[in-house]
């Protein structure tokens, strides 16, 4: 288990496959058994960057990775926009939340270049800024969640009263995905102009799967 942001996780579960089961789905083509199917280190890696390079991906799917996640609301609905995959979230029509909100410790202000994206502030007044802006999200989150929870008090039912909680509030969801589908999911999340909170996430999810399965992480790397 890896903590990410103030209060996020990212945990693998389970894991089926590795670089031999993306050996074995490219050489059955051949007729060769599972069994069989590795030619040595050196070979296995020279066709596993083979596959990359050319995007034959599908011998990746074999590979499955399941993590469970703690993020918050709008950093999961990032996540999930990577529809390739599969998602199980926690429920606010059966479950109360706690008050567990993102707080960051810096502040970000857009980015001249990028109009959906952000950059650190300069030294001189960020000190100030930060200190500013993380006392308002905590002021609205403490209202929301007491509205929240008043609301909850007065009969309201969960799926109604959640409406009023903001998208910084943490949710929990198991997210199962294949290799392919990760790499995908690394490329584009990894990269300097996707959101820093998520690249935080991704960044965790990427040694995962740097452990998981070297080979084929050479190869994207290098593709990449």
């Amino acid at each position: 288990m890896v903590r990410v942001l103030d209060k996020g996780i990212v945990e693998l579960k389970n894991f089926m496959g590795g670089d031999l089961a993306v050996v074995a789905a490219a050489r059955v083509s051949n007729g060769v058994s599972y069994e069989e199917a590795s030619r040595g280190a050196e070979k296995d890696q020279k066709l596993i960057n083979y596959l990359t390079k050319h995007k034959h991906g599908t011998p990746f799917e074999h590979s499955v990775f399941q993590f469970y996640i703690k993020a918050p609301i709008f950093i999961a609905r990032e996540m999930m926009r990577h529809r390739v995959s599969s998602f199980n979230e926690i429920s606010g029509r059966y479950v109360q939340y706690e008050p567990e909100f993102y707080i960051p410790e810096q502040f970000r202000i857009p980015a001249e270049s990028n109009k959906q994206g952000s950059i650190f502030p300069s030294d001189e007044w960020k000190r100030q800024f930060d200190w500013l802006c993380r006392r308002d999200v905590e002021d609205i989150c403490s209202d929301a969640y007491e509205t929240y929870k008043d609301l909850l008090r007065r009969g309201v039912a969960k799926e109604m009263a959640r409406m009023v909680l903001p998208l910084n509030l943490y949710t929990q969801y198991y997210w199962t995905v294949n290799a392919r589908s990760l790499m995908n999911f690394l490329t584009l999340r990894c990269a300097e102009d996707a959101q820093w909170e998520i690249r935080q996430f991704a960044f965790v999810v990427r040694d995962i799967f740097k452990e998981k399965m070297p080979m084929t992480f050479n190869a994207w790397n290098d593709d990449d």
